[in-house]
């Protein structure tokens, strides 16, 4: 299978090449604003400046680059036969219409994080929204990423808010809080809050709490190393292959029964 990479000289990018070799796979390129820039391994495939380029030469394309590519990357894909994993997280309304129209004609996989440990969390935590009424659990989500993240709460937090939300049957963006401070009141019955923590060099750790008045439950996950979001993704882009046209996440990868 040839697996094309978006953002190819990223950190990211770097190990999805190695992965991509470790899975017997084929790198058949990336895409760079600046090839003559390129070093590493990314300096050893063939680099291109257009996604539109990068499709021709390769079977599936993996793309951690940022939201505001996705609609050009869309428009540069359908048509191609090319599959899309993609790993962008913060879309705008227009950004995931342009995905959801995009995944009318091809493969496309979006996740907000790729790992398989994540994706479980984000089960249980629907689950657990939908059994425990939100009238007497608290829902909390507290994430803590390194100290260079621009942006909180972050994407995997957000994703595990939206599935305690669906559980609950509920949009997210009726019910969020995030980051209280001074005399905010007591807290809003229902709610799904977020607190964002920033620090050092820690890739990313993220804690749901589900609290009552008589006890407590907490699913937590820790990432020791960006490589399992590199990992992850090649497992989804080889599960792309043969799949028919649409929209799918990361527990489609795994195998998970629909809820």
């Amino acid at each position: 299978m040839r697996i094309g990479i978006a953002g190819i000289t990223g950190r990211v990018g770097q190990l999805l090449i190695e992965e991509v070799r470790a899975a017997g796979a084929t790198v058949a390129g990336g895409t760079t604003r600046a090839p003559e820039q390129a070093t590493g391994l990314a300096a050893e495939v063939p680099l291109f400046t257009s996604m539109s380029a990068l499709a021709e030469k390769c079977d599936v394309v993996i793309d951690f680059t940022h939201a505001d590519t996705v609609v050009s990357s869309a428009r540069a894909l359908v048509g191609t036969g090319v599959a899309w994993v993609l790993g962008t997280t913060g879309l705008s309304a227009e950004q995931l219409g342009a995905l959801q129209e995009a995944s009318g004609h091809m493969t496309v996989v979006h996740a907000a994080n790729f790992s398989p440990g994540v994706t479980l969390v984000q089960r249980l935590a629907r689950m657990m929204g939908q059994a425990l009424p939100a009238e007497t659990y608290d829902a909390e989500i507290v994430e803590m990423h390194h100290r260079q993240k621009v942006d909180a709460p972050s994407g995997t937090a957000l994703a595990i808010g939206q599935a305690v939300a669906l559980g609950r049957g509920v949009a997210l963006e009726d019910v969020r809080e995030s980051g209280r401070d001074g005399l905010t009141g007591p807290r809003q019955m229902g709610a799904i809050g977020f607190a964002a923590l920033r620090g050092g060099q820690i890739v990313g750790e993220h804690d749901v709490l589900f609290t009552s008045a008589d006890e407590q439950i907490t699913l937590s996950h820790r990432s020791f190393n960006r490589r399992i979001y590199a990992t992850g993704a090649v497992r989804a882009a080889l599960w792309t292959k043969g799949r028919e046209a649409g929209l799918y996440n990361m527990e489609d990868v795994l195998g998970l029964p629909l809820l």
